[in-house]
């Protein structure tokens, strides 16, 4: 196994997987696929992997056929130090050598930013599982690694008939840090600024890059570092939120798509709430839907009680914000306005941007192990129909025991989250009246503990109630 280099943060779970595709070089056929959204090190890791190894590395770029041919025939003459370059003349001829000479050198071959290739030339693919399929029938150990940044077309590498279906041995998604990991990264000790950057930046490593490292210095210094990284036209930060919508192969009319995703950013999550939202029928807009999910860009999650309703959400945090603070107020951001359009948005990030956000991180925290006393299996939010008071009791958090086929599936908590918003009892009974229609409902509630999630704190009463947990801040980044 080949150990992880120092300057790579992190990624102990993406690198042993790496390592252990690169201790295969040379022993045996072997195809990777390594996948996720840009900026997230990909290109980083499958770099140092391969200079480690000593194998080849070509990255891919938006070229012609021809030009990415001889760009490829370049990079594989200086790898192998021919003295003759190489000169194919269609990738057939490329990737028949390449097998070879991975084959011949028990060498790692890694082909970053594939989507680019495949894009202009879409019989490559095939050619690549025709040298597969050559290579485990004649036991020849080549070994090819295939990194992208372009989900739609990553994802589909595999999936159904596609001509790699079956041939991989590894299939890794490069996501990005969870809010705790980056916040250490971000290099903030108090939690609470860390949400709120987390709500800004999510947990995308490149972003620290984009503003020249620079951090809040502290929680004064929040709505400053806000104007004078992702709100100055001067920072790449500023477009970046444009650009991974349109970098995705699939998506046409980007003003379409980006209609889409500030409505499920502004709350309209709902099929129909999408719909009525950008003036079209909801049977119009399930291409456009399927579109973002598959580009990773949205998320559909259902009511974790009912199902059949699903309600979307933004994936990357920086898409949210720009839709519902930068999105509005583009022309007053690219002429230097940036402190009175801060100002201007500040309640809508808070409620529409923060509120949310917190509530997804609370539901991550849910999700690790003992939490709750043992591994959860299901964790999500819901709604619960009080018919008798008239009213819906929306359920942030949602913490299912792992299902068991014949038994009436288990709670193991209900909890509300609010960011802005000290807590108290009120929000303890509405949890306690969804526990005893749930427990009507044939749900077993009988060791469900209640858990109200604050990002302000909780009054006296609630904190004497012995049935409720509370989670703070602290416990949040613990």
């Amino acid at each position: 196994m080949f150990p992880k280099p120092e300057r790579v943060f992190a990624r102990d779970f993406e690198w042993r997987h790496l390592a252990r595709f690169a201790a295969g070089v040379g022993r045996r056929p072997q195809l990777g696929v390594v996948s996720g959204r840009r900026r997230q090190g990909k290109t980083f890791l499958v770099e140092a992997l391969a200079r480690e190894t000593g194998g080849f590395y070509f990255g891919a770029t938006e070229a012609t056929e021809t030009e990415s041919l001889h760009l490829f025939s370049t990079a594989l003459t200086e790898h192998v130090q021919e003295p003759t370059p190489y000169r194919f003349g269609d990738w057939d001829e490329a990737m028949r050598r390449l097998f070879a000479i991975s084959a011949e050198r028990r060498e790692l071959m890694v082909i970053d930013e594939f989507p680019c290739l495949s894009k202009v030339s879409p019989v490559l693919p095939s050619i690549i599982q025709r040298e597969i399929d050559r290579a485990i029938a004649d036991d020849r150990p080549a070994s090819l690694l295939l990194c992208g940044s372009a989900m739609s077309v990553m994802g589909r590498l595999l999936a159904g008939g596609a001509p790699l279906r079956g041939r991989a041995s590894m299939e890794l998604v490069v996501r990005p840090f969870d809010y705790d990991l980056a916040a250490r990264y971000w290099r903030i000790d108090d939690p609470r600024l860390a949400v709120q950057v987390h709500a800004v930046v999510g947990g995308t490593p490149a972003y620290l890059r984009f503003v020249g490292g620079d951090t809040p210095a502290g929680p004064g210094d929040f709505d400053d570092w806000v104007q004078r990284t992702v709100l100055d036209p001067g920072t790449p930060l500023f477009r970046e939120a444009r650009y991974l919508l349109e970098e995705e192969a699939d998506v046409r009319d980007s003003a379409l798509y980006h209609s889409v995703l500030a409505a499920v950013a502004t709350g309209n999550g709902t099929r129909g709430g999408i719909a009525a939202y950008i003036g079209r029928k909801a049977a119009d807009i399930g291409h456009h839907l399927n579109v973002l999910e598959d580009s990773s860009l949205l998320r559909r999650e259902p009511d974790v009680f009912r199902p059949s309703r699903s309600v979307y959400h933004v994936c990357e945090p920086l898409v949210t914000f720009y839709q519902v603070v930068m999105r509005p107020r583009w022309g007053l951001l690219e002429s230097g306005r940036a402190a009175a359009v801060w100002k201007d948005s500040r309640g809508r990030f808070s409620d529409q941007v923060l509120g949310p956000h917190f509530e997804e991180m609370c539901r991550a925290f849910a999700r690790v192990e003992d939490v709750f006393g043992e591994l959860p299996g299901e964790v999500g939010a819901g709604v619960v129909t009080d018919t008798a008071e008239r009213r819906q009791i929306e359920v942030d958090v949602v913490v299912f025991a792992p299902a068991i086929p014949g038994e009436p599936r288990r709670i193991l908590s209900l909890g509300e989250a609010k960011w802005g918003r000290t807590m108290g009892a009120g929000h303890s009974g509405r949890l306690r009246r969804a526990r005893e229609l749930l427990g009507a409902k044939g749900y077993d509630v009988r060791d469900t503990v209640l858990a109200c999630y604050s990002g302000l704190g909780f009054d006296g009463a609630l904190l004497g109630e012995r049935d409720v947990r509370t989670v703070g801040l602290a416990e949040l980044y613990g």
